[in-house]
């Protein structure tokens, strides 16, 4: 019986804080909306290996004409086996590194398959394109390792409807070591490194009515198709079909890992249904305490944050950095700006002696920045803090909030360039930032403060 190994440094883990934090409970309960696309494509996923035609501009006719219909949910796996796995089976599968997709083609990627099933259990379909054309990806169980008694129960040699999501890896951190570079996995969530980084934050497709009175809507990637490297390149480009209720779209992502991984993407989308608020290019992050506000806090370690702020460049060039916090009920900023440079969530932080924990390592998250491409107009960066106990929660959440209420029918087109690592202050700019922000009772130091005042060091 084969027993679960340690994981690599870096790579990400399915948990309890990623899925039934990370994604919060709502998004979980919601995680599975989505089509899981034409009958073409559901054919060429059955019968495997017929090629069609494919483009970015084909995709996203077929999401345009999917918008003007119903939405209808998808359906789940009809196998016991990848019904009955609990959280406590899924974290005893692992993708078999040596059945990774490009291994062996003088690739610089490979690509993994996340396993279906416990709280994935509506297939997402996985597509390579070659040249104009695309084909599916048919995995199995003879694809995974199952350890401990799970390696009895999983049947052999079963072909799966579908996978939950995919990783890639790339030599990030060695030249003869692949390192896990990105993850998409659940929603329309996905996560990146940059060198030297542990996973943290992570972003999103679309965001929809977030932090609002009403339900929140969490869109679904359905399928993706991945552009075969060519060998060598230092650059990989995946598309996705995006579906919910509400909303479709067709996504391009163009991804370089690096000491600072770059995310290009172009997100078309077409509402079926009128949006009250729509957030472009979320990010969602944990926040439980830092120094300044650690007091109700009963812990050794003197910060528990993936992120310790948000940094926006506005159109003048002007920089704003807010620290985050978590307050004692939900809060939102806004911050109303036209065309922004940038805005992101930001790890400033570095040293290990400010975090004091050795396995989850805070001080390696990556920072992200968005950058927007084109004009996006008026509108706001909205953050969006709420209150937790416990750091398995992660309770930031910081978008783009365009100007105005999408109406059915309509389209939008966005792009913007992601990136994620170690975002270190431009050293180009002579100006001085914001490195730490302290807080305590106000006053003069040795007398007692009667009045309530805080004061803030900065």
């Amino acid at each position: 019986m084969p027993l679960a190994p340690a994981r690599p440094y870096g790579q990400f883990r399915p948990s309890r804080r990623a899925l039934l934090a990370g994604l919060s409970a709502s998004a979980l309960i919601a995680a599975g909306t989505g089509l899981p696309g034409p009958v073409w494509a559901q054919d060429a996923a059955t019968d495997g290996f017929r090629p069609q035609p494919f483009s970015f501009d084909l995709l996203s006719e077929e999401m345009r004409a999917l918008a003007q219909t119903s939405y209808q949910a998808p359906e789940k796996a009809s196998s016991d086996f990848l019904n009955q796995l609990s959280y406590d089976d899924y974290r005893l599968i692992n993708f078999n590194p040596g059945r990774a997709r490009w291994r062996g083609d003088d690739s610089r990627f490979q690509l993994h398959a996340f396993h279906m099933g416990w709280l994935f259990k509506e297939p997402v379909l996985l597509f390579e394109i070659n040249g104009e054309t695309a084909r599916a990806l048919r995995f199995s169980t003879d694809d995974f390792l199952y350890y401990n008694a799970l390696a009895s129960r999983a049947p052999t040699h079963e072909p799966l409807p579908g996978v939950a999501g995919f990783r890639l890896t790339a030599p990030l951190n060695r030249l003869d070591l692949f390192d896990e570079v990105v993850a998409f996995l659940g929603a329309s969530y996905f996560r990146a490194l940059g060198r030297g980084n542990a996973y943290g934050l992570s972003a999103r497709g679309l965001a929809v009515n977030t932090g609002l009175s009403k339900a929140e809507e969490f869109p679904r990637f359905s399928r993706f198709y991945l552009q075969r490297p060519e060998p060598g390149s230092d650059a990989v480009t995946v598309f996705a079909a995006l579906d919910s209720p509400s909303v479709t779209g067709a996504y391009r992502f163009v991804i370089r890992p690096g000491a600072v991984t770059a995310m290009d993407v172009t997100a078309r989308l077409y509402f079926r249904a009128d949006v009250d608020q729509v957030g472009i290019a979320p990010l969602t992050s944990m926040f439980l305490f830092s120094e300044k506000n650690r007091a109700n806090f009963d812990d050794y370690r003197p910060n528990v944050h993936d992120s310790d702020g948000l940094a926006i460049t506005r159109a003048d060039g002007d920089l704003i950095w807010r620290p985050l916090n978590n307050p004692p009920r939900l809060a939102s900023s806004y911050f109303v700006e036209e065309n922004p440079r940038s805005f992101g969530l930001h790890q400033r932080d570095r040293d290990f002696a400010n975090y004091q924990d050795a396995s989850a390592h805070y001080e390696r998250r990556p920072s992200v920045n968005v950058e927007p491409m084109g004009n996006w107009g008026k509108g706001a960066v909205r953050l969006v803090e709420i209150p937790t106990d416990l750091e398995v929660n992660d309770n930031i959440v910081a978008f783009w909030v365009p100007e105005g209420k999408m109406l059915a029918g309509t389209a939008r087109e966005f792009a913007y360039r992601l990136l994620w690592g170690d975002l270190p202050h431009d050293s180009r700019d002579d100006r001085a930032y914001i490195f730490e922000t302290r807080a305590g009772h106000g006053g003069v130091s040795g007398v007692a403060s009667t009045d309530g005042t805080r004061k803030f060091v900065v």
